[in-house]
């Protein structure tokens, strides 16, 4: 299924895209600054919340893969978001990413390879403890959540044995029931991980705890 047959589907669930849901979310979590980077336009990009009483020391996005800003079916800009955070002197960061979608699948590409590099290759310059999640349009065995692993950020959904990050939105016969990964670097004290019931799109969302 092609991905403009896909979005006739959801439009005929009456799964609404808000172009303004940013701004919406804003006037709702009055106690968090809310940071956005588009990817594609002004409008199709990745956000990140954080409560006011959190310091931040950095914020800002790191493109994961060039592609053509023009071209929103596959081939648009990706980024990923990240904040620095000081909680009682130890750096946090948390990275937000949404990996390339190419419409044929979730497996390895020379291209998310790539991703997949750039990704560690930004991590390399961090200090302090990492949480990298979200979106990365691959399946579980494939090369490029390998090497993320193999580099020694531990994956949270093969840890807990989770068999499916998306919901009942998502047409059951599609290629995989992956999408969604949160990893974690190895100090980081996790209290708990789990996949949340409540669905308000085809991803499922994803609950951390740590210790801080």
């Amino acid at each position: 299924m092609e991905e403009n047959e896909y979005a006739k589907e959801n439009k005929e669930k009456n799964i609404n895209q808000d172009l303004k849901l940013f701004t919406n979310l804003k006037n709702i979590f009055k106690d968090h600054n809310g940071y956005f980077y588009p990817c594609y336009k002004d409008c199709f990009g990745l956000s990140i919340f954080v409560k006011k009483d959190l310091e931040i020391l950095e914020e800002g996005e790191v493109i994961i893969y060039g592609g053509n800003k023009e071209n929103h079916e596959h081939d648009h800009t990706r980024n990923m978001e990240f904040v620095k955070l000081n909680i009682d002197n130890r750096t946090i960061n948390i990275l937000n990413v949404h990996g390339l979608w190419t419409g044929k699948g979730k497996d390895d590409s020379e291209d998310r390879i790539n991703q997949s590099q750039n990704i560690i290759d930004f991590i390399k310059t961090l200090n302090g403890e990492v949480v990298l999640c979200r979106d990365f349009n691959l399946n579980p065995d494939t090369e490029s959540i390998k090497m993320i692993e193999e580099f020694g950020l531990k994956n949270l959904i093969r840890e807990n044995n989770i068999t499916s990050t998306r919901t009942s939105y998502y047409p059951k016969d599609r290629d995989s029931r992956f999408a969604d990964y949160t990893f974690v670097s190895k100090d980081v004290e996790v209290k708990s991980f789990e996949i949340m019931p409540d669905e308000v799109s085809d991803h499922s969302a994803m609950k951390l705890i740590i210790k801080v």
